[in-house]
């Protein structure tokens, strides 16, 4: 009985993912609410069966302790901004904060205590969804308990975004416009999906092509052909297996990313393909030529074949036309975001009050209205300081680098796999992050928790312990 109930927790909890990027990336607060009521009770359930010995923790839970220590640290620090303290206590921890809320001494009510964040509303709803998130990361954590599951979410979440980007390609080249979730989308200038924003989408399909190249070096064997003969024996034999089905897929999402037009997106992601294939290489004992052909091939094929056909040059047409006066656009809010982290330098303003507290900072020149920075990494200082900033980056910085660890160690290919994945596609929403919000995105936020989640489970899963004075295990 407890055995079932667990499976079908974890189907329960594939389908919250595949769910999360249909209702508009889930940017929107009814489908915020239903990702974290979701992830909540998936986690409340999960915990339930492991408190009853239901559903065993694992080892990669334990040996996840750095990330333990850092989400704890991050949600407690949340979660103080909401704490009504002395004024006289904010006036020292954040002056900023304090001039914030004496609005009311002009009526002749001085506040006697007050909060760290300006906004207390908007940092109770970025607790909840940070609660969310890390309750995302940890139901992959304790779920991902076995190698089938593993390969099982990773494929559906691979082929649910196939089927994305069919509809996106579709969408764009058919012109269509109308209204989606009750937000109505222009298709016709460039692929968007189920997104509002073409660059949102490009950051969701950095994220699963990251999870379908992991998948497509899962299979690449060992061993030296030896000979043209076998050689081509193999290549027949790597045509006409599923592997093929897979590299027709990240085809169709190559297709869709160039179709996006975004610049960054398709940037990053191929730089971190570059990066995640050179760190990949350069630490495999094994498959190193045959890792080097796929990837060769990926960027081969992708670019010169398939982006011709479909809007590459478009692509590269945007790229040299791109103006100055557009590139400051995009920087030019980020830039006086900056005056937020000078003033709110270890607190920031408070998670989610970024919309409220830019609106002192904003010129005159600035008409329209901001609520992200354009700029992931400005954004999180600006709301949560220094503090919190060096939180969240030593967690993925903590997960990084266990990937890497696998990369090295493990030599298991489907751990190396999936720490590639996790290291490619932190890295495409990690470059693509200075000059956009995809982690203000829900859905994306969640399956960037997933990807890190992956570099845990590379290194820690089914790993044997070191044998004394031996290699260690794989």
């Amino acid at each position: 009985m407890a055995l079932s109930a667990e499976r079908a927790l974890y189907a329960s909890y594939v389908a919250l993912l595949l769910w999360l990027p249909i209702p508009l990336g889930s940017n929107r607060p009814w489908a915020i609410a239903v990702l974290e009521i979701g992830s909540f009770v998936l986690a409340a359930c999960w915990l339930a069966l492991w408190a009853n010995r239901g559903a065993p923790a694992g080892a990669v839970i334990a040996r996840a302790w750095p990330a333990h220590l850092l989400m704890a640290g991050w949600l407690a620090y949340s979660a103080l901004h909401l704490v009504p303290l002395p004024a006289g206590l904010i006036e020292l921890l954040s002056p900023a904060a304090a001039r914030a809320q004496r609005l009311t001494e002009a009526l002749g009510h001085a506040p006697r205590f007050m909060t760290l964040s300006i906004d207390p509303h908007a940092s109770q709803r970025a607790l909840l969804a940070s609660l969310a998130y890390v309750a995302i990361f940890y139901l992959a954590l304790a779920l991902f308990n076995s190698r089938a599951r593993v390969l099982f979410a990773v494929r559906c979440i691979v082929y649910a975004a196939v089927a994305h980007a069919v509809y996106g390609i579709l969408m764009h080249v058919g012109n269509v416009e109308g209204e989606f979730f009750g937000t109505f989308i222009k298709h016709g200038d460039s692929a968007k999906g189920t997104f509002v924003n073409r660059n949102h989408f490009a950051g969701y399909l950095e994220m699963t092509l990251a999870m379908g190249v992991g998948l497509l070096l899962v299979g690449i064997s060992d061993r030296s052909a030896g000979s043209w003969k076998r050689f081509a024996v193999g290549l027949l034999d790597w045509v006409l297996s599923p592997r093929m089905v897979l590299r027709l897929s990240l085809c169709v999402l190559v297709i869709a990313l160039t179709t996006t037009h975004s610049r960054m997106g398709n940037a990053a992601f191929f730089a971190a393909l570059l990066v995640a294939g050179v760190i990949g290489i350069t630490m495999s004992r094994r498959a190193a030529r045959n890792t080097v052909v796929v990837l060769a091939s990926l960027v081969a094929i992708d670019v010169f074949i398939v982006g011709s056909w479909f809007g590459v040059e478009k692509l590269a047409r945007r790229l040299e036309e791109t103006a100055l006066v557009d590139i400051q656009g995009r920087e030019e809010p980020a830039a006086h975001a900056l005056a937020i982290v000078r003033d709110f330098p270890l607190f920031g303003a408070g998670p989610g009050s970024f919309y409220a507290a830019f609106q002192a900072y904003r010129p005159e020149s600035i008409t329209a209205f901001f609520d992200h920075a354009h700029n992931d990494y400005v954004q999180f200082a600006a709301e949560s300081g220094l503090v919190g900033f060096a939180l969240l980056a030593l967690f993925v910085l903590a997960s990084l680098a266990t990937a890497l660890r696998a990369q090295w160690q493990r030599g298991d290919p489907l751990m190396r796999g999936i720490s590639f994945a996790c290291i490619m596609g932190v890295t495409s929403i990690l470059i693509h992050s200075w000059v956009d919000f995809n982690l203000q995105i829900p859905a994306n936020a969640a399956y960037f928790m997933v990807l890190l989640a992956l570099g845990w489970i590379s290194l820690h899963h089914g790993r044997q312990p070191r044998p004394q004075g031996g290699e260690p295990g794989r």
